[in-house]
């Protein structure tokens, strides 16, 4: 029986090594492992990447809406190029295309996470919150289908410009 366990250790233990991506990310590529990061984590290269004015729009934002009650994370900051070639290399062989791929994720030449312009916010009641609220600190949701990515589209208290389709514009 003890024999029986230990091979199906090492045999779930070779599957998980065959299934690991293969581009390694790291926290220097802004790759969140555990999926979000708190909006406050000015050591994460997610969060000290971002464009200082927006890294403080959205910091403020998430002040006033923890002081609602509202627990917001960030599922994705500043991104290097490699990471987001990753993330559209999957998402093609996702969607089947790289053109349905770029309805939900840019090439790093375009996307705004690589300039750090972009953030995601998470959990969606804290989406929801950035949405209604996020013009006050100048943050826009920026496609109509990612209610999580906001970017700094506006003057703080001003209008925010009419949302895009998705990522390919």
């Amino acid at each position: 029986m003890k024999l029986a366990i230990v091979a199906l250790a090492l045999v779930l233990s070779a599957c998980t090594t065959l299934v690991t991506p293969k581009l390694a990310s790291s926290q220097d590529d802004a790759a969140l492992a555990d999926s979000s990061v708190s909006p406050f984590d000015n050591d994460h290269p997610a969060i000290s990447r971002l464009d200082p004015k927006l890294r403080d729009a959205m910091q403020q934002a998430a002040r006033d809406a923890e002081a609602k009650g509202i627990k917001v994370v960030v599922t994705s900051g500043w991104r290097s190029r490699d990471y987001q070639q990753q993330l559209l290399d999957e998402a093609t062989s996702k969607y089947g295309s790289l053109a349905d791929a770029r309805k939900h994720v840019n090439t790093p030449d375009k996307f705004t996470h690589v300039t750090g312009k972009a953030v995601d916010i998470g959990y969606t009641d804290a989406a929801d919150w950035f949405s209604r609220k996020g013009s006050k600190y100048g943050l826009c949701q920026t496609y109509s289908n990612e209610m999580w990515h906001y970017e700094l589209a506006t003057e703080p208290g001003g209008e925010c410009p009419p949302q895009l389709a998705n990522a390919a514009g």
